[in-house]
């Protein structure tokens, strides 16, 4: 898997669990203090997320990192 594979895999786990968890980008967006566009990035695997990101993330979503890490 190649390293763009794998970031928009990240991408894509995230959210499936936020809306598992029936979220809108705005409201993870909110919970991790950070702003829509740069979740949305994130999502759709246009941008490589530090592990301090990944972590507000999952903290956000109640899950732990391995959950988002393929």
């Amino acid at each position: 898997m190649s390293d763009l594979e794998y970031i928009k895999e990240i991408g894509d786990k995230i959210v499936s669990i936020r809306k598992e968890k029936n979220l809108s980008s705005l409201e993870l967006s909110f919970l991790c203090e950070m702003e829509k566009p740069n979740l949305i990035r994130i999502e759709k695997g246009r941008t490589n997320p530090t592990i301090k990101t990944l972590l507000k993330i999952c903290k956000a979503l109640q899950v732990d990192l391995k959950e988002i890490i393929p």
